[in-house]
């Protein structure tokens, strides 16, 4: 008698057991993402003397904390098999709604706070709700609200800055308790927060099998619709969050913020082993790549490498993660 073949086991193994496999995976960071990080570096403080700095160590974490937070919505949505392209816009529009809020009708911080991040919610939930009931592809949902939130941004503004926010407000972006930027804070604490909701509770088991397989989670009794609607609602939230970030670091509410964000935070959340195309997320992971793509926008910086140049640097990491992913599929597919 014939022992049963290992591979044959696994490959008839549940959609639950391969989500059980990812979710122990979270756990873990990617050792080519921490490599890179390292390497990436080493480059940078060779290249430039100034990179090795306290200050510009908190310079590169106040700096990756935007785009780190948005790194994560694109995780969870990546992570579910889809894609929110208006994550910059609705930054910006976030940004301008705080703004507003607080300094044009001169309500309670507060309020301005909760508006800021509820106006991020409320974009990805109409996302959300044309994705799931009129059964649009997720790529053209976003885009078109990258637009329309970007567009909304400029006529509520007037297509101009809104200056001066309260110091209740700004101490969210400028404040700096026990040294650390309150950026930075809000991003650690937001990323443990979702780290523990994907990794260890029903919501990310359901948000990775969905990702994984649809049809599977669906006959697991997932309702389908209403998750998805809920995962780009949070996205939405946390580009709201982002947004909050944005704007009182720089003290304004700025209709053009957050311009090409959503590419970098793509990237980051890929570098740090999401798939692109569901099924395996890691908020642990997308914090090295957030990281990764800070420590190479503050190196170009440090050199003075122009800001075009630096768009077809993170876009060229993009390719090149997407690529280094798809391969690794490939290869344990083959094992």
């Amino acid at each position: 008698m014939t022992s049963p073949d290992p591979k044959a086991i696994e490959s008839k193994q549940s959609p639950w057991a391969r989500v059980q496999a990812a979710s122990i995976e979270q756990l873990h960071i990617r050792l080519e993402s921490l490599i890179v990080l390292i390497a990436l570096a080493t480059l940078m403080a060779i290249l430039s003397p100034y990179f090795l700095s306290v200050s510009n160590f908190m310079n590169i974490l106040l700096a990756t904390s935007t785009i780190g937070v948005l790194a994560i919505a694109a995780t969870y949505v990546l992570s579910s098999g889809g894609l929110d392209l208006s994550l910059g816009s609705v930054l910006g529009l976030s940004g301008v709604v705080g703004a507003a809020v607080a300094v044009n009708f001169g309500l309670p911080t507060p309020i301005a706070v909760l508006a800021t991040i509820g106006a991020g919610a409320a974009a990805g939930f109409v996302s959300g709700l044309v994705i799931t009931r009129a059964f649009v592809p997720a790529f053209i949902v976003t885009l078109g609200m990258l637009g329309i939130a970007r567009g909304l941004a400029l006529v509520l503004s007037d297509g101009r800055v809104i200056y001066g926010l309260p110091p209740a407000m700004l101490y969210l972006g400028q404040g700096r308790p026990f040294g650390i930027p309150m950026p930075v804070v809000i991003f650690i604490t937001t990323a443990i927060i979702m780290h523990i909701i994907l990794a260890y509770t029903r919501y990310g088991r359901h948000t990775l099998a969905i990702g994984d397989n649809e049809n599977a989670a669906r006959t697991a009794g997932i309702n389908i619709e209403r998750h998805r609607l809920s995962l780009y609602t949070l996205s939405g939230a946390l580009a709201g969050l982002a947004g909050l970030l944005f704007a009182t670091r720089i003290n304004s509410g700025d209709p053009t913020a957050g311009l090409t964000y959503e590419l970098t935070a793509i990237t980051a959340a890929i570098i740090g082993g999401t798939n692109l195309f569901g099924g395996r997320g890691s908020i642990l992971g997308t914090m090295i790549g957030a990281l990764i793509m800070g420590v190479l926008q503050n190196g170009l910086n440090l050199l003075a490498v122009q800001s075009y140049y630096q768009q077809m640097a993170i876009g060229s990491v993009l390719i090149l993660a997407v690529f280094i992913d798809q391969w690794q599929v490939r290869k344990e597919s083959r094992v």
